[in-house]
């Protein structure tokens, strides 16, 4: 996926999990953060911070804080809204017969259903922007939403479906996803009764710039559990 019209700031505080203030050729803009995530690894005063101009009517701020460059270099895209649409890019190259986003499936909307001959498969997705250390983590924050939807793709292998629960690492060079047990145990516990019930699950390694998002082909490898 790309962006279009993509200017370089410098990040300076966010007074809310919605809003930052970011210094764009020497003025101080309210701009919208495209993660409301904690991202307090990444949001750090005085970080290199990339943003789009959607210049669309309506809207509150002028820009979208859409990636962050950390302390040690790494460049992270923070759209959390851009796995899916990578996935979706992904999806399409896979030779599915038809995919459907936003599939309601028992209580929930889960990201992706899919078809291929007699086949019925469900992917849900998550963003991965947590790194220490050169290894990701998921989830940066408790996840109820998550824990909800890891239930309805156990219940989903029950019925049949290929059930997939993909995780997007926004950002290059990370080789290795765990669990953020210390963040939320309940998320962890679950994702490995999932695997252990037949749910696949999938990191999917990208290339970040600061105006795109790319999964690597031929680089999907399984979720780690230690």
């Amino acid at each position: 996926m790309k962006y279009e019209n993509v200017i370089q700031g410098v990040f300076i505080d966010r007074p809310n999990r919605f809003l930052a203030h970011v210094e764009i050729g020497g003025k101080t803009e309210t701009v919208h953060v495209k993660n409301t995530g904690r991202c307090r690894e990444l949001l750090l005063p005085g970080a290199e911070v990339y943003l789009t101009e959607p210049r669309s009517s309506g809207r509150k701020t002028r820009y979208d804080l859409i990636a962050v460059r950390k302390e040690n270099g790494l460049l992270f895209n923070i759209d959390s809204q851009a796995p899916n649409q990578v996935v979706k890019e992904w999806l399409e190259e896979q030779g599915f017969d038809r995919i459907v986003p936003e599939y309601t499936y028992g209580n929930s909307r889960i990201d992706f259903y899919m078809e291929w001959g007699d086949n019925r498969g469900l992917m849900e997705v998550k963003g991965c922007t947590l790194e220490v250390d050169g290894i990701g983590y998921f989830p940066d924050a408790p996840t109820a939403r998550g824990v909800k939807h890891l239930h309805e793709l156990i219940r989903a292998t029950e019925e049949g479906y290929l059930a997939i629960a993909a995780f997007v690492i926004q950002v290059d060079g990370v080789t290795e996803v765990r669990p953020n047990v210390e963040t939320h145990p309940e998320f962890g516990t679950l994702l490995r009764k999932a695997e252990k019930a037949g749910v696949t699950i999938l990191m999917l390694p990208c290339h970040v710039e600061p105006d795109s998002l790319k999964i690597l082909p031929g680089h999907t490898c399984r979720f780690c559990f230690f």
